[in-house]
């Protein structure tokens, strides 16, 4: 992972300090070779040490490594890699457009290096596991439930048995049903409502497996559950960043539908089967 992308992919994690560091790195990453660790430090107005320790935090030996390693990062996009330096950056007048889909490819590419392969495959065999023999429950509350609903959709098309609520309530209700080795997946972008945290407890208590899907911060949704899904979208700009969340998130629910599809021939005919029963309905 180039230090770009990883300083971008734990910004939400940092202090308040590290992400004023992270910030000036990520807007400022060409001149970074023309600052040494105290004029870094003397610019933003904090210590030397606060930025040793920001180095030393990503997984540098100090911040020599960090600036050569980011100088390689540059040079690599320079040649063409796909790599953006600064995913995030406002994009100059006239060029919207063409920002917002390098800032999507970025968030899209940050989130899909922190979750790893084996993550998305236990998600993935654990929703297949309670799609056979269980239940598979699903809730998110105001805007996380257009993506609960269309992923619990997706479920069952595959022939699976969701249950899905946008009503804390009823969730709690439906979750006492649960049996060992159901599932649920919480959609909370923040990962701090009380309620979807004690129905997350209630599930565990019945023995169920709890998936969490929420920004890649500390929260206490993501602390409860059993696999947590994570997803990194970072702007400045206050009506960007939904945008870049949504997106992400997306793509990372597409890549767990895919591999449900792609692990089982029976999962596959049965969601071509359902298609077509899907459009003869809806044909005129």
């Amino acid at each position: 992972m180039s230090p770009l992308v990883k300083i971008r992919s734990e910004r939400d994690q940092m202090s308040a300090v590290e992400r004023r560091v992270a910030d000036f790195i990520l807007e400022n990453a060409q001149l970074l070779r023309d600052y040494s660790s105290q004029q870094l430090a003397d610019a933003l107005g904090i210590s030397q040490s606060s930025v040793v320790k920001f180095t030393q935090k990503l997984g540098f030996k100090g911040y020599p490594d960090l600036k050569y390693s980011v100088g390689e990062a540059i040079a690599r996009a320079d040649q063409g890699e796909t790599e953006q330096v600064v995913p995030h950056a406002r994009a100059a007048v006239g060029e919207p457009a063409g920002n917002l889909w390098r800032c999507k490819s970025g968030a899209e590419e940050e989130t899909r290096l922190i979750n790893s392969p084996d993550t998305l495959r236990a998600v993935a065999e654990a929703i297949a596991k309670a799609g056979a023999t269980g239940k598979v429950f699903m809730i998110g509350l105001g805007d996380d439930d257009i993506y609960a609903r269309s992923f619990a959709l997706r479920l069952s098309l595959l022939g699976m048995a969701v249950v899905h609520h946008f009503d804390a309530a009823r969730m709690a209700a439906s979750v006492s049903a649960a049996g060992a080795g159901d599932v649920l997946l919480v959609f909370s972008e923040h990962g701090n409502h009380p309620a979807l945290c004690k129905i997350g407890r209630f599930f565990r208590e019945r023995r169920g497996r709890l998936i969490s899907v929420t920004r890649h911060t500390s929260n206490p949704l993501r602390a409860l559950a059993d696999i947590a899904l994570l997803v990194s979208a970072h702007d400045d700009r206050p009506y960007i960043q939904p945008v870049l969340y949504q997106s992400a998130l997306q793509h990372l629910l597409d890549n767990v539908f895919v591999q449900l599809c792609e692990s089982d021939e029976q999962r596959h005919g049965q969601l071509l089967r359902n298609l077509e029963r899907v459009r003869q309905m809806l044909e005129p």
